[in-house]
C-alpha cells in the first residue's frame, strides 16, 4: 500500500450508537414538525416524543438552535436529493429543458413536505438565526449550484457577462462580485442577477402553492408551474448573447 494512501477506520459501537440515537431524536423532531409546524418545535416535546429526558438530549443537541440548524441544513439536503434526482432520472427529451425539470422536482418536494419547507421559507422561527457559514448555508449552496448549472449550461463567461440586464448600479455589481460562489466558475454580476431574479420567481410560485394562496387553481397547479419555468427560462436565455456574439454591449455596463 502506498505510504500516502490512508485508510479510514471504521465507526466505533459509541460513534454508532450516537449516530443512530442522533438520526433517532432528527426523525422525532420532524414528525413534530409535520403535526404542529416548526414554531411548535421544543427540545422538551421531541425528548417527550422519544421516552427521554430533556438533559439526556442535550448530549446530542445543547440547545434548541442546534437542533433547528441541523433540522434546515437537512432539510436542504433532502431537497437538493430531490432535485438532483429529478434532472438524473429525466427522459431524454430536448423539448424539456433540464431546469425545467429541477424546478418541478423542487415544486414537488415542497408540496410533499410542505411544514419542512415552512421550516427554510416559512416566517423565521423566534429567537433563532443560522450560524454564518455554518452547515444550512452550506446546504443550501448546494441547491444554488445545481440550478446555476442548468440555468446556465452551454454558455461562455463571455456570454453571461453580456447579458442584457437591466442597468446595474455600481454599488449592486460591487456587491454581486463578491457574492459566495457556489457553481463550477464565479458568475459575472449580469449572470448572478439573472439567477437571483429567477430564483425569486421560481421560489415564490412555490411558495404560494405551498402557502395555500394558489388552492383556487385546483388541478391545474402543475401544467401552469410548467408554462412558467419555460418562459422564465426563455426569457433568462433571451437575455444572453449567441455564441458567435459574445461581444454585444450588455445594458447592464452601460451608463
Amino acid at each position: 500500500m502506498p505510504a500516502d494512501e490512508h485508510v479510514t477506520a471504521p465507526p466505533t459501537l459509541r460513534q454508532r450508537r450516537r449516530a443512530a440515537a442522533t438520526r433517532e431524536i432528527l426523525d422525532a423532531a420532524e414528525r413534530g414538525i409535520a403535526e404542529s409546524g416548526p414554531a411548535a418545535l421544543s427540545l422538551r416535546a421531541v425528548a417527550r416524543g422519544l421516552g427521554m429526558t430533556v438533559q439526556a438530549l442535550y448530549h446530542y443537541f445543547p440547545s434548541r438552535e442546534a437542533l433547528v440548524t441541523e433540522l434546515i441544513a437537512k432539510a436542504y439536503g433532502d431537497l437538493a436529493d430531490a432535485v438532483q434526482a429529478a434532472v438524473d432520472t429525466a427522459p431524454d427529451d430536448p423539448g424539456l429543458p433540464r431546469l425545467v425539470v429541477a424546478a418541478e422536482g423542487y415544486r414537488r418536494w415542497a408540496v410533499a413536505h410542505p411544514e419542512r419547507f415552512q421550516l427554510l421559507y416559512g416566517t423565521p422561527l423566534r429567537d433563532y438565526a443560522a450560524p454564518v457559514e455554518g452547515p444550512t448555508t452550506q446546504a443550501m449552496r448546494r441547491m444554488s449550484s445545481i440550478f446555476e448549472r442548468e440555468m446556465f449550461d452551454g454558455f461562455t463567461r463571455e456570454q453571461l457577462a453580456a447579458a442584457e440586464t437591466p442597468v446595474l448600479s455600481p454599488e449592486l455589481r460591487a456587491y454581486l462580485e463578491n457574492l459566495p460562489h457556489y457553481g463550477p466558475g464565479r458568475l459575472p454580476p449580469p449572470a448572478t442577477a439573472l439567477l437571483l431574479s429567477a430564483w425569486g420567481h421560481l421560489n415564490g410560485l412555490v411558495i404560494l402553492e405551498v402557502f395555500g394562496h394558489a388552492a383556487f387553481l385546483g388541478d391545474h397547479q402543475a401544467e401552469l408551474f410548467r408554462l412558467a419555468m419555460r418562459n422564465l427560462l426563455d426569457d433568462v436565455h433571451r437575455q444572453i448573447p449567441a455564441a458567435d456574439r459574445p461581444d454585444r454591449p450588455s445594458k447592464a455596463s452601460s451608463g
